[in-house]
């Protein structure tokens, strides 16, 4: 990257705003985020968000599409990887591969970064903590025993664990004796492990607004059915919770066999939303 292009990106992200704005598109990156959506989660007014994204863009940080009414902003991988790399190209004599600045590019590399006894820490999002979540949190506590810390949490939690996701749980040889409804926020606290992934497996989770993590976790949504408001007979409603786990196993065991040690943050970022999209929950 040429210097006159690197001091025109750091121009335009010099303003605190305009960092807000292009740090939340790094996180939602490869997908961004519409002017609206960016307006309500930064709480920027809609005039004043356009002029400092015209900026970004302009910088070549920052990438727009309409579509329809609504224009689409996302973040310019090649821009960030090219800016990092000006960063970073005399870093220690000339060996940038020393540098812990990789970001965008650089593998999750076992025994670094966010770790907890060599584990990367996972926590799974819904909003009442009672049944999805909890179901996550057990598959991935099994399937990735060794290799995964996982837990869960809600935004508003229930405050008691759903009786057919714990009958789920405990007829497919889970222990249940870890799992209790609870806040997010006893993972937002400075005593909290810090985390790797984040992913929201309802709705309601992924739309609201997060608690700032520990660590700078990897997030995506992995969204299924809420099997706690199927009605219906009884078979019916127990039908919709092994439904719930049976996508819930497919997408983690998808996850726990991706090879994060040689996948940049990028492509990452790609494979774990690619996971969360219903074409992966139906076998």
């Amino acid at each position: 990257m040429e210097t006159s292009i690197a001091t025109g990106a750091f121009q335009a992200l010099g303003h605190y705003q305009r960092l807000r704005i292009f740090r939340r598109l790094v996180r939602e990156a490869p997908d961004g985020l519409t002017a609206g959506e960016l307006s309500a989660v930064l709480s920027v007014a809609p005039s004043g968000l356009s002029f400092h994204l015209a900026q970004l863009e302009g910088a070549g940080l920052v990438s727009s599409v309409r579509s329809g009414r609504r224009i689409h902003y996302a973040v310019n991988p090649s821009a960030v990887r090219a800016l990092i790399g000006f960063l970073a190209e005399d870093c220690c004599g000339g060996r940038p591969e020393l540098c812990s600045v990789g970001g965008l590019s650089a593998p999750l590399e076992e025994g670094e970064g966010n770790m907890t006894e060599n584990k990367l820490n996972v926590l799974f999002l819904c909003t009442g903590n009672s049944a999805r979540s909890i179901i996550a949190e057990a598959i991935l506590s099994r399937e990735g025993a060794g290799r995964f810390n996982a837990w869960s949490a809600g935004s508003q939690p229930k405050g008691e664990v759903h009786p057919y996701a714990l009958e789920l749980l405990r007829n497919l040889n889970h222990d249940v004796t870890r799992f209790r409804s609870k806040s997010w926020e006893e993972f937002a606290g400075p005593e909290a492990p810090r985390l790797d992934f984040v992913f929201t497996v309802c709705d309601n989770a992924a739309a609201e607004t997060c608690p700032i993590w520990p660590g700078q976790p990897m997030s995506a949504h992995w969204g299924i059915p809420d099997p706690a408001a199927v009605e219906g007979t009884e078979a019916v409603k127990r039908q919709a919770f092994a439904d719930a786990y049976r996508m819930m196993n497919n997408r983690i065991s998808i996850f726990v066999n991706l090879p994060l040690k040689s996948l940049g943050r990028i492509a990452l970022k790609e494979r774990l939303d690619e996971i969360g999209r219903p074409a992966s929950v139906t076998t």
